[in-house]
C-alpha cells in the first residue's frame, strides 16, 4: 500500500491511509465549493476560502470518513483525485446552471431595454455583467440565503459521500444525460423568469415600429430610447411581483437538480 503516513505526522503514529482519505475529501470537497457562484466568487485564492474548505473537510472527514483502503501505485491515487475533483465540479456546475439560466433571462431584458452598454464590473472577479443581470442574482443569491439554500448546498455534499463513497473507482454513468437534462429544464426556469417583461417590452418595440411608419418625421431614435427605458423601468416596477413565484421555480428547480445529480453519481 501506498501511503504518506506510515512515519506517522510530527512524530505522531497515524493510521494507515488516513492522510490520503482526507486528501480525497478535501479535493471533493474543495472542487464543489471553490466553483460554487456564491462561495467561490473571485478571482483570488483568498484565505477565506481556504478556512472554509479546511473547515468543513476536516467536519466531515472526522464525521463519516474513513482511512483509505490499499492502493496500487500513484497512477490510482491519482485518478481517485481525479474522480473526486469531477464530482465537486458537477454538483457545482448545477448551481452555475441556475445562475446562467438568470442571467440570460435578465440579459434578454436588458438587451430590449437597451441596456446594452450599462454594464457593471465586480471588484472582486474583474467581471463584466449587465445591470439588470446584477439584480436580479443578487436577489436570487438573498432569496437562497434567506431560505436556507446554503445547508442545502452542505447536506448534498455530506450526502454525496454517502451516496458516492471516496476510495472507489465506480463512477454513475447517468450523470452527462442528467446534466444535459437539467441545463435544458433550468434554461427555460430562467427565461420564464423574464418573459412577463420581455413581452412587454415587445410591444413597446412594436409600438415605436408603428409610429415610425405612421408620422416619419418623428426622432425614432430618440423617441424609441426613451420609451424603451421608461417603459422598461416601469414594467419591472409592476411586474415585480411576478419575481416571487419565478424565484421559488428557480429554487425548486435547482434542489430538484441538487437531488438528481446525487442519484446520477450514485455507485
Amino acid at each position: 500500500m501506498i501511503s504518506v503516513a506510515d512515519n506517522g505526522f510530527l512524530g505522531i503514529p497515524l493510521p494507515a491511509g488516513l492522510i490520503e482519505g482526507a486528501a480525497l475529501y478535501l479535493a471533493r470537497t474543495g472542487a464543489m465549493l471553490l466553483m460554487m457562484p456564491l462561495i467561490g466568487t473571485g478571482s483570488s485564492f483568498s484565505g477565506y476560502k481556504v478556512t472554509l474548505v479546511a473547515s468543513v473537510t476536516m467536519v466531515l472527514f472526522t464525521s463519516q470518513g474513513v482511512p483509505l483502503v490499499a492502493t496500487d501505485s500513484w497512477m490510482h491515487f491519482a485518478l481517485l483525485i481525479l474522480r473526486e475533483l469531477v464530482i465537486g465540479f458537477s454538483l457545482a456546475f448545477i448551481f452555475h446552471i441556475v445562475v446562467m439560466g438568470l442571467r440570460v433571462g435578465s440579459e434578454m431584458v436588458g438587451n430590449e431595454m437597451a441596456f446594452t452598454m450599462a454594464n457593471s464590473v465586480d471588484p472582486a472577479s474583474g467581471e463584466s455583467m449587465p445591470l439588470l443581470s446584477r439584480m436580479n442574482e443578487t436577489l436570487f443569491f438573498l432569496t437562497l440565503l434567506a431560505m436556507n439554500g446554503h445547508h442545502w448546498i452542505m447536506r448534498a455534499l455530506a450526502e454525496s459521500y454517502e451516496r458516492a463513497p471516496v476510495g472507489s473507482m465506480a463512477f454513475g454513468g447517468d450523470l452527462p444525460d442528467t446534466i444535459a437534462t437539467l441545463f435544458s429544464e433550468l434554461f427555460s426556469a430562467g427565461l420564464a423568469f423574464a418573459a412577463p417583461v420581455v413581452v412587454l417590452l415587445m410591444m413597446i418595440s412594436l409600438t415605436i415600429g408603428l409610429i415610425a411608419r405612421a408620422v416619419p418625421q418623428v426622432n425614432i431614435l430618440d423617441l424609441g430610447f426613451s420609451m424603451r427605458v421608461g417603459g422598461g423601468l416601469t414594467a419591472v416596477g409592476l411586474l415585480s411581483p411576478t419575481m416571487a413565484p419565478a424565484m421559488d421555480a428557480l429554487l425548486a428547480h435547482f434542489m430538484s437538480g441538487l437531488e438528481a445529480g446525487l442519484d446520477a453519481i450514485e455507485s
